[in-house]
């Protein structure tokens, strides 16, 4: 299995190595600030296993750093893809013109390197739709919430990534969007430490537990897909 975003921390060596033991043999550490790429970076390299997501996230958008060291960084091979960037209107912790203007420039660097983009989304499926649409390259919706945005992840062949919460009791509409989802372009994160799936509520989460939502995610689909979904993984991240 892959967990396919996770925030990994000074205890990655002990979480890890739990993580192994319940079959998750890859995961792909995100970062969310040009600082926080470099110590991900840097963690990628020391362990087995563990690959980078580089990117700003549209709260750090009115003080994003120096995005050409970004790229800098991205051009590692273990740097899999650009994010978490995108458009948050839910927190609004930086100005929308600022978050507008991060999030295209982060879509051209993925456009130039080649590399999957992985986007973060919250109360702005409009907006986040319509430069979605014109980017030419690949996405991952990460910690799939926005079901205005599904017609469109269908229609393009977007990856949708489900965390923990689409375990949860009440989470009808996002169930309901994992079972239109095709199992092709399925993908299983556990956005740790947050969000962990039902099982371990109340528990830090950590990516031992993706396994919850693989085996949730084949429930909805009435087959074995954890195979699929760590294919799907390779694919758009190229592992």
């Amino acid at each position: 299995m892959i967990d396919t975003h996770a925030h990994l921390g000074d205890d990655a060596p002990e979480v890890l190595a739990r993580a192994r033991t319940a079959g998750v043999t890859r995961v792909i550490d995100v970062a969310t600030t040009v600082a926080g790429a470099r110590v991900t970076l840097a963690r990628a390299e020391r362990e087995d296993g563990v690959y980078a997501c580089l990117g700003v996230h549209p709260h750090g958008a009115a003080d994003p750093g120096d995005l050409d060291e970004l790229r800098d960084l991205l051009a590692h091979p273990k740097a899999v893809a650009v994010g978490e960037t995108g458009l948050d209107y839910y927190r609004d912790y930086a100005p929308r013109d600022a978050q507008a203007l991060l999030f295209e420039r982060q879509l051209a660097l993925a456009r130039t390197l080649g590399k999957p983009v992985v986007i973060h989304t919250r109360a702005a499926e409009d907006d986040t739709r319509a430069r979605l649409l014109a980017h030419d390259g690949a996405v991952v919706l990460h910690c799939f919430s926005s079901p205005g945005l599904l017609d469109a992840a269908l229609e393009r062949g977007w990856y949708v990534s489900f965390a923990g919460n689409v375990t949860y009791k009440n989470a009808y509409d996002l169930r309901d969007a994992a079972r239109r989802v095709p199992v092709d372009r399925l993908l299983a994160e556990t956005d740790s430490p947050y969000l962990a799936p039902q099982a371990v509520r109340g528990k830090r989460n950590e990516p031992a537990f993706v396994a919850h939502t693989y085996d949730f995610l084949a429930g909805l689909h009435g087959e074995s897909i954890r195979a699929q979904i760590a294919a799907n993984a390779e694919a758009v991240f190229g592992l």
